[in-house]
């Protein structure tokens, strides 16, 4: 026991580490390549006390249905293994329709006004789901895409002429991302283990979006399920690079 636990805290300074040189080196990247008139500016998400101004929702089920779909979000600490000293968004949900969207938003303002950005998104969450699993409707691991996006328009559930609630904005269906969304990555948590681990995923492609006049834009991360089953995400750490 002392032994997974040693481990476990050597594999989470690990990831932190990682976190912290990606970050440095799109700061560099960025800094010697762009040569565009627009001031970087980065925004960073812990959810050390609280949620930080992130709400979380659901969409692409029946309207009516969120109890037997077990819809859950709320502000806590990681899971063990982990540090759970450290604090986490969780959402989670039973996809019953193939095709089950959970997400976080969040508005962020101080940006130039009418002005168009690329961003990258660091997306750092705890999974239990090892590489390779199958499962009913897909692989717990790998059909769950995880994605990120920014949008003028708050993303926003609406219902449907089916009777299903829909998002307001274009993220794509499931492995495809769309205008205003991209996929990062997938649930799977790189190991051969169902112990919580932490993974950090980001966009590979630039992503560009168009502040609004008040320099304000939505920010959104979420999951969309192929796996018909239960799935349950800890968001550890966001991290939104704009320039």
């Amino acid at each position: 026991m002392l032994q997974k636990q040693t481990e476990n805290r050597k594999r989470m300074k690990t990831m932190k580490m990682k976190w912290m040189a990606v970050a440095v080196l799109m700061a560099g990247i960025i800094s010697c390549n762009d040569k565009r008139d627009v001031e970087r500016v980065e925004y960073s998400f812990e959810f050390t006390s609280d949620a930080e101004g992130w709400t979380g929702d659901f969409a692409d089920y029946p309207v009516g249905e969120a109890e037997s779909y077990e819809l859950e979000f709320e502000h806590t600490t990681l899971p063990a293994p982990l540090d759970e000293t450290e604090g986490a968004l969780r959402l989670s949900g039973l996809n019953k329709s193939d095709d089950l969207f959970m997400f976080i938003k969040r508005k962020i303002s101080g940006l130039e006004p009418n002005t168009t950005y690329y961003a990258t998104f660091y997306v750092e969450f705890a999974s239990n789901v090892p590489d390779g699993l199958f499962g009913v409707g897909g692989s717990p691991g790998e059909s769950v895409f995880v994605k990120a996006g920014a949008t003028l328009t708050e993303p926003d559930t609406e219902e449907d002429n089916m009777n299903y609630y829909r998002m307001n904005i274009d993220k794509g269906g499931q492995s495809q991302g769309g205008a205003e969304m991209v996929v990062v990555g997938d649930f799977s948590n790189d190991t051969d283990s169902d112990d919580y681990t932490l993974k950090t995923v980001s966009n590979e492609n630039r992503f560009s979006v168009t502040s609004d006049a008040n320099g304000e834009l939505w920010l959104i991360a979420g999951t969309d399920s192929g796996f018909e089953a239960t799935t349950t995400i800890f968001y550890n750490k966001l991290l939104i690079e704009l320039y």
